[in-house]
């Protein structure tokens, strides 16, 4: 039965990918909100200071919408003890700048491992882990809802996807819960997101208030390599897909256009050369302009710490100057 239902969707797909190649909807000039996807940890990660960056990326930059990550792990590290001073930080430097911010909160949010569980939940049960979930989900928007920055939630990360991060298996009804949840308590929107490229958005479309997808254009395959998107699948490909679910375009967002580099390891061990092969200044262009063609409202780019990176670690100001003349 499972196989049966992965043929129709796989058909279904493939269908959508032929026949939105006869379609356009938008212009590569067309006006479009921009904003980023900004992680304290992955900046870390990179060796930056988290801090610095992101007041660069208000100030320099001058990015006025954000997406913020309440990474469960980082907000309560012992149980029952939240710790929002990090995450206060940021939606105050945010907010005094006249910045838009969707605050993503539950347990799966972007980056890897996906599912950001304080270590304090690994010997609990799956059902005691989303009742500690419904607990900080409540904590957290019961914290921030009085914050006039915020202008929309987001419920958990792409929380459908069964192929990718380290996490437990996908309950829809849980998620459904969670959203219910949020909206008992605050009545900004709720936006749920799924993989743009690997998923027909069936059973995610009609979750939220508000839909968001992934839009990756060169990715890495361990069969095959690097490849593209681009030659088989147009900008319409989203947009016909969003239309076939109901969707209204004007609700509909790309959650994550990829404008950083496709890692298929550690970035220690991948050369500046083959970081790119899937993002250069032309490729970023080329992502900007699909996503301007989908018609859909925002996009909020994916790869704001890599600029910094290549920036301030490598010397290579190029995708930090594309990305400037997005917003100036």
């Amino acid at each position: 039965m499972i196989w049966k239902r992965i043929l129709i969707v796989l058909g279904a797909l493939i269908a959508l990918v032929f026949v939105s190649r006869f379609f356009n909807f938008g212009s590569a000039n067309r006006p479009m909100v921009f904003g980023v996807t900004f992680s304290a940890p992955q900046a870390e990660y990179l060796g930056l200071d988290w801090r610095a960056t992101y007041l660069d990326m208000l100030d320099n930059l001058k990015i006025k919408n954000l997406r913020l990550l309440a990474y469960w792990n980082q907000i309560e590290v012992t149980p029952d003890q939240y710790d929002f001073i990090d995450l206060d930080w940021q939606v105050v430097e945010a907010t005094k700048r006249g910045v838009k911010i969707i605050m993503a909160i539950g347990r799966r949010l972007p980056h890897w491992p996906e599912c950001h569980s304080p270590e304090w939940t690994k010997d609990l049960s799956e059902k005691e882990n989303q009742a500690e979930i419904l607990t900080m989900i409540k904590t957290v928007t019961e914290h921030y809802k009085d914050q006039p920055g915020i202008v929309m939630w987001q419920v958990d990360n792409e929380p459908l996807v069964d192929w990718f991060g380290s996490c437990p298996k996908p309950d829809r009804d849980f998620v459904k819960k969670e959203i219910a949840l949020v909206k008992s308590l605050d009545s900004r929107p709720v936006l749920i997101t799924d993989s743009g490229e690997l998923s027909s958005w069936v059973w995610a479309a009609r979750l939220g208030d508000y839909f968001g997808t992934t839009m990756y254009r060169v990715v890495w395959n361990k069969y095959i390599g690097y490849w593209s998107y681009d030659w088989f699948l147009p900008p319409a490909f989203y947009t016909l897909k969003a239309k076939l679910n109901g969707l209204d375009l004007n609700k509909v967002i790309v959650a994550e256009l990829q404008t950083e580099a496709w890692l298929r390891d550690d970035i220690s061990k991948i050369s500046l050369e083959e970081q790119k092969k899937s993002i250069n200044p032309e490729q970023f262009r080329k992502n900007i302009g699909v996503a301007r063609r989908t018609g859909f409202s925002e996009a909020y780019l994916w790869g704001v710490e890599y600029w910094y990176w290549l920036k301030d670690k490598q010397g290579d100001v190029s995708l930090y100057e594309e990305a400037k003349k997005l917003w100036h």
